[in-house]
């Protein structure tokens, strides 16, 4: 299967953030960078610290942040917008205002109908990370990670302009598809979605899942007791992107959050 045009400019785009410029040059890209895109630099290391624009984009906090303990308290797992959340309909989601996708198909084929069905008529979260956010990830709640899929494809922009011209964006594009299951017992998935200039998506857990890379059909990675803590950090965006997740019915409990911007370590909903 030939390269998608996306997926060449996301590998040449990569290639170039994932050079180190002589010193002199490098603090020119990045401080460049921070202020065209306006990040905000606070919990981090200084911008000539870093040694690639791409290892910029994939920074870690200087301090973790603080968040709540306590088991009910689901918190958002990245800095982002959420572009929307809400309710499925059966398994259908908004991937933005009057721009539905199907959950069934995001989640792809190696899943079995009951395992599609946990989530019908359960709720669903969109984060969009922009390219100033902070692009790592966190895990939520606690959790056991059942499965992990990789599914090549495409790398269209995920940006709102995107998001309202492109029917099934989500389901197009290149993606990790994690069944997870909460302290409860109850299944929900989380969804991480490749965009264009994504170089990669890192999944600390699984080191053979390789993204925007030559791969043209889906892999399985299947666990048996992988456990994860709310908190940990299991990877990145080298760019911005977006995370869906789809929860079984009655798992969460949504703050009143779209439209609005959250941070890593927020409280957005209560876990049942």
């Amino acid at each position: 299967m030939s390269k998608h045009i996306t997926s060449a400019i996301s590998q040449n785009f990569g290639k170039f953030a994932s050079k180190e410029f002589p010193k002199w040059f490098q603090k020119i890209v990045n401080h460049s960078y921070v202020s065209l895109m306006g990040l905000d630099m606070k919990e981090f290391q200084a911008p000539n610290v870093y040694k690639s624009l791409n290892a910029l984009f994939t920074r870690k906090l200087n301090e973790d942040r603080k968040y709540s303990l306590d088991a009910e308290a689901f918190i958002s797992p990245c800095d982002s917008l959420i572009s929307d959340c809400g309710t499925l309909q059966k398994d259908y989601a908004l991937q933005i205002k009057g721009m539905r996708y199907s959950s069934d198909e995001l989640l792809g084929e190696h899943f079995s109908s009951d395992e599609k069905n946990s989530i019908h008529d359960g709720e669903f979260v969109n984060f969009y990370l922009s390219p100033k956010d902070y692009h790592r990830y966190h895990i939520p709640t606690n959790l056991k990670v059942i499965r992990a899929v990789h599914i090549p494809g495409k790398l269209y922009p995920v940006n709102f302009a995107s998001l309202r011209k492109r029917l099934n964006l989500f389901i197009e594009n290149e993606r990790v598809v994690l069944m997870c299951e909460n302290a409860s017992g109850k299944k929900f998935f989380m969804v991480l979605v490749g965009a264009l200039n994504v170089g990669v998506m890192q999944v600390a857990f699984e080191s053979k899942i390789k993204t925007n890379a030559n791969a043209n059909r889906p892999t399985v990675y299947d666990y048996t007791d992988l456990y994860l803590n709310k908190g940990d950090d299991f990877g990145c965006f080298e760019m911005g992107s977006t995370i869906v997740i789809l929860a079984q019915k009655g798992m969460l409990e949504l703050e009143d959050i779209v439209g609005k911007d959250v941070k890593y370590g927020e409280t957005i909903a209560k876990n049942v």
